[in-house]
Formats: C-alpha cells, sequence, structure tokens
C-alpha cells in the first residue's frame, strides 16, 4: 500500500536567527495521512513538539501532494523534487512514451540529490532520465510509521488490532441455535 502525502502549510511564530527576534512564517510540512482530517490532526500535532505550549499555528492549506517515493538520506538537511522520467517503447506506434514520476530526496545540494537519485533508482529494470532537480520548499516530513522501536510497538499493535475478531457479547446457547437450524430446514 503507497503512502497518501498531504502538504500542509503552516503559519507559526518562529525565531529568526540571523536578527534575533520572532516572526511569522508560513511553511509547507509533508505528512503521511489517509484523509485531510488526519493530516490536519497530524500536523497539529507534529507542530506542538517545535512550539513553546503558548503558541499556537494556523493551517493556512492542505493539499495532496504529487510524489511517488519520499527518500530520506543521514547527514542531510533539504528536501529536492526530482522528476524522473521512464522510459518505454510503445511496439505499435514505434515511438518512445516517457511517463513521469516526482521524487521527493532528501540532500545537501543539487549534486548530492542527483546522487540520491541514482541510487534510489539503482534496482529499477527499465530505462529512465532525470530531466530536473530542484530544491523543495518543504521544511519536514513527517511519515506515519518510521521504523523506530516505539513505532514499530505502535505498528504490532495497529496489525494486531486489525487482525483480532470481535469476541461475542454475552454467552450464546449451542443447542438454541442448533435447534433453531434444524427448524428452519424443517419449513424448507
Amino acid at each position: 500500500m503507497s503512502a497518501t502525502w498531504y502538504e500542509c502549510k503552516v503559519k507559526y511564530r518562529k525565531f529568526d536567527e540571523a536578527s534575533g527576534t520572532q516572526k511569522i512564517k508560513t511553511e509547507p510540512f509533508l505528512v503521511d495521512a489517509i484523509s485531510y482530517t488526519e493530516a490536519e490532526s497530524r500536523i497539529t500535532h507534529e507542530m506542538a513538539a517545535y512550539l513553546p505550549e503558548s503558541e499556537e499555528i494556523k493551517i493556512t492549506n492542505i493539499k495532496v501532494a504529487n510524489f511517488a517515493e519520499i527518500h530520506p538520506f543521514e547527514n542531510t538537511d533539504r528536501w529536492f523534487k526530482s522528476r524522473v522520467s521512464l522510459i518505454a517503447f510503445d511496439e505499435e506506434s514505434g515511438k518512445e512514451r516517457k511517463t513521469n514520476l516526482y521524487l521527493l530526496v532528501q540532500a545537501n545540494d543539487v549534486k548530492e540529490a542527483y546522487d540520491n537519485t541514482v541510487s534510489t533508482m539503482a534496482d529499477t529494470m527499465g530505462e529512465y532520465t532525470i530531466p530536473a532537480i530542484s530544491e523543495s520548499p518543504i521544511m519536514d516530513v513527517f511519515p506515519y510509521f518510521t521504523g523506530e522501536e516505539n513505532d514499530m510497538e505502535r505498528l504490532k499493535a495497529f496489525v494486531a488490532l486489525k487482525d483480532s475478531t470481535p469476541e461475542p457479547v454475552g454467552i450464546i446457547d449451542a443447542q438454541l441455535d442448533h435447534d433453531d437450524v434444524l427448524a428452519a430446514a424443517e419449513e424448507e
């Protein structure tokens, strides 16, 4: 199951290191969610960790992001949008067909973003080109499960709950059910 990413623009008061003052900023963040409502809830929860308790945020926009995949890399601090064109040969028309998909790749500069995109696409069987890489305004990405121990416990609890069957309420008399089945069979 692929993740649905929502881009949430958040307006909040942020400390500006250059001037040493608080400034109101509107910045985009990416959240993995299953609905707009969950995206709003998750971004509010995630942003609470960055702000003092008295500070409030205003969510100015939420939209579905057009990213096929998100690829974080260690020791990097910026996000880049890589456009990858998958090349397929159409045998009927004899022409090449290009299908664009967008990857969000973490890197320190454009060259590193290109290298990270190539390493991400290394297992791809078909041909592809990378026609464009640009720095994304995305400030941070909040996946639903990050793979940390705490999240793995949450994932296991979720899967256990999903796979569980509800327990019957009250005691069911097996003989009564058997008699009902026999009565229904006799009526037919």
